[in-house]
């Protein structure tokens, strides 16, 4: 996503990013350099020492670890620390979470930020919506497995399984097609990924156990950030969720929490997200017209075992039930940006 497709509240907030890019913080991208350092520092030195460490605490960073790196690639796909791609790609080609080549992921998390189509299954390869057609065609015990998958606690447990088997059916597809772009990246991955497990050899470490206790949890923590990251609604803007998770999450998602923003102002670096999203949190939540949550532990109490709704998509004319406001308490104070003429009114609460 390039830097210059922002879609900014008014001028006023435009002028005050611009000033803040110009700052040698922003210019220099430190935060992410520093970023890099200490996941890849952190993640290394783990694999190296994890007989010092232990088994299980050394499973844990690792985890971490992996699941930081998951988000770091995020950031490299939009474009930090440089203005060159083929410099963040290099960045981020390394497979230390096994499964997804970062070239595809690229590819398909630029096609999921056109947010005419957010949320269209047609258009959106990463919504988790099913065309009403396909929904159509599943058979009882499907329809079962996608309201299972639907809650917080099946998100995290069938999501990555669901994720890897698409993967996987993706590399078939590429190789029988011969799709040569697809299959050159999932050379290149492959074989990082051999050299990956070569050098888990050499300290000791099983690949097998790295799969397995490692990657798939790492990959379930991804899923607690999205699991309700968007909904169907006609107005595009009020398709993303701002969630005011705590400093631990927004630290491992690197603010992808405040997901509108995002998604408005997709060249923001991480270390601004929150920044904007505190200046102007009333603006956005009616901007995205009262979708917000007040951390992640709001999902596992609305959902723990009742799926949120994101089945069949029900097209753009949906009644009002996708649009109502979905917050229950607040973490942050009302904002106090400069010259703010706007104000907003109370905290909206209701059902999701």
């Amino acid at each position: 996503m390039t830097r210059g497709s922002s879609a900014y509240l008014d001028a006023q907030q435009r002028a005050h990013i611009h000033r803040w890019r110009k700052s040698w913080l922003w210019r220099s991208e430190l935060p992410t350099w520093l970023l890099m350092a200490t996941i890849y520092g952190g993640w290394f030195a783990t694999l190296a020492h994890w007989r010092t460490l232990g088994l299980w605490p050394a499973t844990l960073l690792l985890i971490l670890f992996t699941c930081w790196y998951l988000s770091l690639q995020h950031e490299l796909i939009h474009g930090h620390p440089t203005r060159f791609p083929r410099l963040n790609q290099l960045f981020g080609t390394l497979p230390l979470a096994v499964w997804y080549p970062y070239g595809l992921y690229r590819d398909s998390h630029l096609a999921h930020h056109r947010n005419h189509s957010l949320t269209d299954p047609d258009e959106d390869p990463e919504t988790y919506y099913l065309s009403p057609a396909r929904w159509a065609r599943l058979r009882p015990w499907q329809r079962q497995a996608i309201h299972l998958r639907n809650t917080f606690p099946g998100r995290l447990l069938l999501g990555p399984l669901l994720d890897i088997a698409a993967t996987l059916r993706s590399l078939l597809l590429a190789f029988c097609r011969g799709e040569g772009r697809a299959i050159a990246m999932w050379v290149i991955h492959l074989l990082l990924l051999a050299g990956l497990f070569l050098l888990m050899a050499r300290q000791g470490f099983s690949s097998l156990w790295f799969v397995l206790a490692v990657s798939y949890p790492a990959l379930m923590l991804t899923k607690v950030r999205s699991f309700y990251e968007h909904r169907a609604a006609a107005d595009p803007l009020a398709r993303s969720v701002n969630n005011e998770a705590g400093w631990a999450w927004r630290l491992l998602f690197l603010n992808l929490n405040y997901h509108a923003v995002h998604h408005d102002l997709p060249g923001l670096p991480w270390y601004g997200l929150r920044r904007v999203y505190l200046l102007w949190r009333d603006d956005y939540h009616q901007r995205n017209r009262g979708f917000r949550a007040a951390g992640y532990g709001e999902w596992w109490r609305r959902f723990s075992t009742r799926p949120v709704n994101v089945n069949a998509h029900p097209g753009w004319q949906q009644d009002a039930e996708h649009e109502a406001p979905c917050v229950t308490d607040v973490r942050h104070s009302p904002p106090r940006h400069p010259g703010a003429e706007r104000k907003a009114g109370a905290a909206i609460t209701g059902g999701c």
